[in-house]
Formats: structure tokens, sequence, C-alpha cells
């Protein structure tokens, strides 16, 4: 933990206390007379501003150290020079209650930082005199972490709320899993869960980047737990999980709890087969997993509902994920979403298991971008015989029904969950932002793009003014009999 010292008293320059409070009550009237600029509804009021000089002239006074009554020297144990910053208690204390107790009695205080933090105090200290900060990607953490040391609450804020909405920006390294790792250690919640959603979601762009090597056990099991992960299929995820066994090498028993949170029913039995006469990893492990694989080998082997007499088909490992595979569910572009009424139809296998794979299920699909709910539509007016009341194009919302085309003896034990993936442009890449999920019982999702407005093309739902989705199907099946205990 960073110490903080102080060092002996030094002068106190009053001329620099009272120009630092002349500044601050010149801010006070500049923001009371914007206020109040239109209370009388005078045409000839106005607004005078000279906030931005202000700010600016604060700026100065920073750099320039003029009337500074007190020092901050920065220190860093790998190097023995300090960084030395002239400033004005007043405004340090104003935005800072542990400033404010560390120069109460002192003028220069020593501040021990580690390098990365110690980089950034520039760039902190010029924030409490002019409220902004320009921050990069590697700079959120120390950021962050200067603005808590020093209570520094808006700021402390408005970085978490920088990184919630940096996830998709593309960096060299990658930078989510970090930060999902600096969430659990400062307890932030809110980050923490933005974090986990993104990786959940965008988990094939994930797996083939840097940052998978530094997925902790912990992030990398409550990954696996989770039946919203986007990938390609069930097969991509476990080839990633061996290269992280591989390089990590963890502890036999942390290693088999791993390997048995993957969905081997969701990998074909040609699959399999290949993975026991060529995974080291699952060589080397196989006892721990040997009963998840014979159960698996079962379940390709036997009819769904001849198998769910004998086994519990109502836990994860039977429930597909939201797989990419044309397999089970398809692309969707939609070109001037705003523009009228589509549809289309495409075709998924009716289950996972082996013995359903020739069986296809074709589903429709109709996507109406003004939906007008019930309470919305056009009714007769009494007052005005034949007369319908207005409506307009904006009271409406998108809509998409997902149904199926043929209903078959097969669908027997299977219920359908549909998931429909929004993709996005961030940062010039394009990812899953929002995702929306319904089941057989109902044949569209209630809250489907309500927050979106198609009609403008900066939209962030649009993509070259095109609605991009990807649709999947997720059988279910349920245990028809009670298996004996």
């Amino acid at each position: 933990m960073a110490r903080l010292t102080g060092a002996q008293p030094v002068a106190t320059c009053h001329w620099g206390c009272a120009a630092a409070a002349f500044l601050l009550l010149l801010l006070l009237l500049t923001v009371q007379a914007a206020q109040k600029a239109d209370f009388s509804g005078d045409a000839t009021a106005a607004t005078i501003n000279h906030s931005l000089t202000l700010l600016q002239r604060l700026q100065e006074l920073l750099q320039n150290g003029n009337g500074s009554d007190s020092v901050l020297r920065v220190r860093t144990a790998a190097s023995e020079e300090a960084k030395v910053f002239h400033t004005h208690q007043l405004l340090l204390s104003l935005q800072s209650e542990v400033f404010e107790s560390l120069l109460h009695n002192q003028s220069v205080v020593t501040l021990h930082e580690p390098p990365e933090t110690a980089a950034l105090f520039e760039k902190f200290i010029r924030y409490l005199y002019c409220g902004g900060v320009s921050i990069l990607l590697h700079q959120a953490i120390p950021m962050h972490q200067l603005a808590s040391k020093y209570r520094v609450w808006g700021l402390q804020r408005g970085v978490a709320d920088y990184m919630k909405t940096h996830l998709a920006s593309e960096s060299s390294q990658g930078h989510v899993v970090g930060w999902y790792h600096y969430a659990v250690r400062i307890g932030d919640a809110a980050l923490q869960e933005s974090c986990l959603q993104f990786l959940a979601w965008n988990l094939s762009a994930v797996l083939g980047s840097a940052e998978w090597g530094s997925v902790s056990v912990e992030l990398l099991l409550l990954l696996l737990e989770r039946s919203d992960l986007v990938l390609h299929s069930e097969l991509e995820l476990y080839t990633a999980v061996e290269g992280w066994l591989s390089r990590r090498q963890p502890e036999g028993p942390v290693a088999e709890r791993v390997l048995r949170a993957i969905r081997y029913p969701m990998i074909a039995p040609s699959q399999l087969f290949r993975l026991q006469a060529q995974s080291a990893v699952l060589a080397r492990h196989y006892g721990a997993v040997q009963d998840l694989l014979f159960q698996a080998f079962q379940f390709h082997a036997a009819s769904p509902l001849h198998f769910a007499k004998y086994f519990d088909v109502n836990c994860s490992m039977f429930l597909p994920r939201n797989y990419l595979s044309s397999s089970w569910g398809s692309q969707w572009v939609i070109n001037n979403p705003a523009r009228d009424d589509r549809s289309t139809s495409f075709q998924t296998q009716l289950g996972p298991s082996s013995h359903d794979a020739g069986k296809r299920v074709t589903w429709n699909v109709l996507f109406s971008p003004r939906w007008l709910p019930i309470s919305l539509r056009p009714v007769y007016s009494d007052a005005v015989s034949g007369a319908v009341q207005p409506v307009r194009i904006e009271d409406g919302r998108p809509r998409l029904v997902i149904t199926p085309a043929t209903s078959s003896p097969d669908f027997a034990g299977v219920s359908f969950q549909k998931t429909v993936l929004v993709g996005v442009r961030q940062q010039g890449r394009v990812l899953v932002k929002h995702v929306y999920s319904f089941h057989q019982s109902s044949d569209e999702a209630a809250d489907f793009l309500a927050h979106a407005d198609l009609q403008k093309r900066t939209s962030e739902y649009l993509i070259d003014n095109s609605l991009h989705l990807h649709i999947i199907i997720k059988p279910v099946y349920h245990s028809l009999i009670k298996v004996k205990k």
C-alpha cells in the first residue's frame, strides 16, 4: 500500500490562498449569472460566460506555480528523484478530503506512488484544477486508483463510466479481462458485471486474443457455467480451454473442475472420439471426466425420449449455449429497417443429440419496424362517425416474431429457447451488445429493441443503416419420467 508522509512546514503564501479564493468566487458568480439569465423573461437578458477563460487561468496557475502555498513531492520506489508540484491548498482541499487532511498543518507533503500512478499524477492534479482529463485505455486503472486513494469521487465515477463504455475498444493486448480482475479487487460490482457480460457475449473474439491467457481460474469457471456464451461451438470452447490449461498448468483439482464444466453432449461423437485419441490434456485428466464422456456417448446413441427416462436432462450439461453454427440459427441483415415489414425463414437441427441430427425444423421470422401495441392502435371515435384517432409513426416499436413452420411428433419432450443477438459497431469492430431471449411459450421478445431509434442513421443499433441480427434456436429437452434414485 502506498504511504503518505508529511514534511516540515514551510512559509505559507497568503496571496496564493487569496488568489485561489478569488478565482473560485468568480467561478461561482459566473454559474449563478448563467442560472439567473432567463428568470425575468426579458428579451434583453443575456448570459455572460467567461468560464473557459477562468479554466485557462486555473491551468496557468498550476503550470506556473503562481501563488503556490503547498508543495507535493511524488516519489516512487524505482527512482531517487521526486516529481514536484507547486499547488494551492484551497483548490486541492475542495476536491479531496484526503488532501484537506494532509495539508491541514503542513505545506510540503511527500507522496509515495507506484510507477504506473506516478506517471499519471500530473494529469490527476490537472483534473483537480480544471475538472477535466483525457485518458487512454491503459491509463484507466491507475487513474481510478488515484481517484479512489485520494477520494475524488467525481473522477472515480467518471473513470468507471469510461471503462463501461469502452469495453469494445480495440487494444493490442486486450483490456477487458484486466478490468474485470481490477473490478473484483475493488469490489465494483457494476463494472464487474459489465465486463463479464461483454466477455460472455463476445467470447469467440476473446478466445483468439492475447488476453485469453490472462483469464484467472475464478473468471474461467464463471464463464464456463454460463449458458449465454456466444461462440461458434462447444468444440471451439474446449480447444481454447485446453490451450489455457496447457499454458497455466493449474493444480489437478482445478484442471478437473475446468474440464468438468465443458458440455460434452454438445460435441458430436466423431469429435469426442478424436479428442480422446489426440488431446494430451484430456488423456492426463481422463479419470476425472470419464463419466461425463460416457454419458455424452449415451446421449447421442439413444433417442432423447428414451434417454430422459433414466437421466435428468434438465441441467446445464444438456443445454446448448448460444452457438453461431448454422445448425442452430441464421444471420439476418435487414437493410433500411425503418422502412417496412420483412420476413425470412431458415432451418435448424431439431436437437443436439445425434439421434436428431437428420431432423430439421423450419422457422419463419417476421420483422416489423413500427408495430403498435393494442393500446396505441387506431380506434373509431364516438364523437365523429368514422373518424380514427391519429397515430404517429414514432409511437410504434420494432417487433420480431419467430414461429415454427410446422409441428411434428418429434417435438415431444423438446421446447425451444429463441435468442436474438444484435451486432453493433464499436471502435471499428462489430460486436454483440444486445441479446434478447424468449421461450416456446412466446413467439416474440416483449422488449425487443424497445430503446432503439431505427429512424436515425446514427443509431447505435445500426451498421451502415442496416440491422445486423443473428437468430439462435436452442432446443431444451425435458424429463418425461422422473429418474429413480
